[in-house]
């Protein structure tokens, strides 16, 4: 027993070998995916006094413009783009040549048809149709282009005509439909004009004239020209927006970081780590290999110091490895998108699954060496890290059942509201208004709450692969009506009347001691369902007056009653019950020995002091403070039995001297138990006693 778990050494040469590979190569896989750049050495917040010494330009820097300007810089010049189109003068040539054909032939059929048609007038209609042809080609009629079009018609587009290029309005240009319905009109115009006399046929001969079939596309658009004058225009936007000279005063001690100074120490920053990066490559990989170093080695002593029972197991060690290594490469990955997507990853999900299958205290913990490793990845390292650290301790407070649907609903609620808060504070204190918060960061906290909900299916995909042990399922299988809990309680009733009680007062023993009462209380039901292979030698299964130990030497007596461990152990694992509830099988009685037996073998051979490993069991004892618990429930629920006068004073007296044995026997040696941890149960398990035997205080007199 110790205050925490801190054994002597690690039994396992081979297993601390294992460890020891998986946390170097956790370390150079995070070393591997952070950023070459160096870190600024000074730290700032906007609308916060500069707290270091007056800071001097080093050297000439370009103050960059910030990325809300150029981006609006872009969308003017993407506004105001004319797109290309390269003019096809054949075309018009082509449809001409092609009209002046159509009309003579159209000439000869009239005539044969209707009536001889003035020479002239005929020339002069000729002439006139030609004309609103040329026109429609001259002002240039547009081929299909919905897609270029579609998410902003353009007030000019640019035309391209041989080696010359002019703007042309683009409600002046034609496409087909609008080229068809303006030569309908004209046409319609002009046959109006010739309604009487000889005139009246040429009207008749005009209105015969299909003009449409002679209206082709011949402005087509030019993608690769296009492209490349809008990529070049935009590559031609300046970055910067002035220049600071080498010795320049940039700002003092205590000046706010208003607007304009954040900008320029945002700019130098920029140039710093730009310049770090180039020339110091290999020192700024072994710093970050030092400090990555720093939060692994400060999580393997914590859990050596505090939960050497994960830390002792190589999948256990694993899964907290992986689900860091996890999140770091995906935030390795979203870091590069733009805007603040990085608030998009439920971070809090590492403290949900920790807490789950450990304890608060180890999933605050390695939370916090997650969200300090992606600081070194993420841009605003301190916002960043505030925001989770504050996010996944309400998480692990206000989640405190997992398996209940309404609690995770209510924690991603809770996650939502403290990231908006304290988002609202950080921002107001750098902004000092609303209107210059970026609100699109809502929009991530929100998504970060739904993304949450993935906790339940990923509690169930590491349950099952990494072979823990969830609220849920220990909820299911403290159901009574388990096929093996029916199966004892059908055969060995006796049996299953003491693990309720044992389940009892260990449940309330781990809830006192702040261990796992859910754990403890569902190994305490099984723990002894070995007895359902010879359940009438047990005491609690057998008719009154009739023991078949009478009729054993006490060498067989005893090799049934151990035997059940073994039994049980077998038919747990026949019906696929998680090892950590066998272990409450194999433990609850540690190493300890069946001292009635025993005492009756040696009353009958006296010299044969030598045979008390014969009569002893086979172990282990327990290691977690849920075992060691079961172990003292189990001993203390069936001594109270033998108890022939139930008052507080006689079970107070009956709980001490059990558990002293035990202790000298040092059965809680492999434990993590504190002495006071000891003394609350003992507690515990006195008042529970007297309460089920209603013990009551024995007065003078009565």
């Amino acid at each position: 027993m110790a205050e925490s778990r801190r054994p002597p050494e690690i039994r396992s040469d081979k297993k601390y070998l294992y460890h020891l590979i998986l946390f170097i190569a956790s370390i150079i896989i995070v070393v591997a995916i952070s950023p070459r750049e160096g870190k600024f050495r000074y730290e700032y917040q906007k609308g916060k006094p500069w707290l270091g010494s007056s800071l001097i330009a080093p050297r000439d820097f370009p103050v960059l413009k910030p990325e809300t300007e150029i981006n609006r810089e872009r969308d003017s010049i993407l506004n105001s783009f004319s797109p290309y189109f390269r003019l096809d003068s054949q075309v018009e040539k082509d449809e001409i040549a092609g009209f002046d054909k159509y009309l003579n032939e159209l000439l000869v059929k009239f005539e044969s048809d209707v009536h001889r048609l003035d020479p002239l007038g005929f020339v002069s209609v000729k002439r006139e149709l030609n004309s609103i042809l040329a026109e429609i080609y001259q002002r240039g009629v547009l081929e299909s282009v919905e897609s270029v079009f579609a998410e902003r018609t353009p007030d000019e587009v640019t035309v391209v005509t041989g080696k010359l290029a002019e703007k042309r309005q683009f409600n002046s240009i034609f496409n087909q439909k609008s080229a068809y319905q303006f030569a309908e009109d004209k046409k319609s115009e002009y046959a109006g004009k010739r309604t009487s006399g000889s005139a009246k046929y040429l009207g008749d001969f005009i209105t015969r004239v299909a003009m449409y079939d002679f209206i082709k596309p011949n402005l087509f658009y030019d993608a690769a020209t296009s492209s490349a004058i809008k990529n070049r225009m935009i590559e031609e936007i300046s970055l910067n927006r002035g220049l600071v000279q080498e010795g320049e005063l940039i700002i003092s001690r205590g000046q706010i970081v208003d607007d304009n100074k954040f900008l320029i120490l945002e700019s130098l920053r920029s140039e710093y780590e730009k310049r770090l990066g180039k020339n110091d490559r290999w020192f700024i990989i072994f710093g970050r290999f030092i400090l990555v170093t720093a939060c692994y080695l400060a999580l393997y002593l914590f859990m050596y110091n505090f939960r050497f029972d994960v830390l002792s197991s190589t999948h256990k060690t694993f899964f907290i490895i992986l689900i860091i290594l996890l999140f770091l490469i995906l935030t390795r990955i979203v870091v590069h998108f733009p805007g603040n997507v990085i608030y998009l990853i439920p971070f809090a999900i590492i403290p949900i699954l920790v807490r789950t299958f450990y304890d608060s205290r180890l999933a605050l913990f390695v939370y916090l060496i997650a969200i300090m490793l992606a600081g070194f990845i993420v841009p605003n390292s301190f916002e960043f890290v505030f925001l989770s650290y504050i996010g996944g301790v309400i998480v692990i407070f206000s989640l405190t059942n997992v398996y209940r649907r309404a609690k995770l609903f209510f924690a991603v609620f809770m996650v939502f509201l403290s990231y908006s808060v304290v988002y609202l504070g950080i921002g107001l204190m750098q902004e000092g208004n609303l209107s210059a918060l970026n609100w699109r960061n809502y929009m991530w906290f929100a998504g970060n709450g739904v993304f949450l909900l993935l906790s339940y299916p990923l509690i169930f995909v590491f349950e099952k692969t990494f072979r823990f042990l969830s609220d849920a399922t220990l909820f299911e299988l403290a159901d009574t009506n388990q096929p093996l809990l029916r199966k004892l309680a059908e055969e060995a009733p006796g049996s299953f009347q003491h693990s309720l009680q044992v389940a009892n007062l260990a449940g309330e023993a781990a809830r006192k001691i702040g261990a796992n009462s859910l754990l403890a209380r569902t190994g305490a039901l099984y723990h002894d369902i070995g007895k359902t292979s010879s359940p009438e030698y047990f005491v609690e299964n057998q008719a009154q007056g009739f023991n078949p130990h009478d009729q054993l030497d006490p060498l067989q007596s005893a090799s049934i009653i151990i035997s059940h461990v073994k039994n049980g152990v077998d038919l747990a694992r026949k019906f696929n019950l998680p090892s950590p509830i066998i272990d409450f099988i194999q433990t609850h009685h540690g190493t300890g020995v069946a001292y009635f037996f025993y005492k009756k073998f040696l009353d009958r051979n006296p010299k044969k002091t030598n045979m008390e490993k014969e009569f002893a069991y086979p172990g282990p004892k327990p290691s977690t403070r849920e075992t060691a618990i079961v172990m003292m429930a189990d001993a203390v629920e069936a001594a109270s039995r033998t108890l022939s006068a139930y008052s507080e004073e006689n079970i107070s007296e009956l709980v001490e001297r059990i558990i002293y044995i035990q202790e000298q026997d040092r059965q809680y040696s492999d434990t993590p138990l504190t002495f006071k941890d000891i003394t609350d149960i003992k507690s515990v398990f006195v008042k529970r006693l007297s309460n089920i035997y209603h013990a009551r205080i024995s007065y003078p007199g009565r």
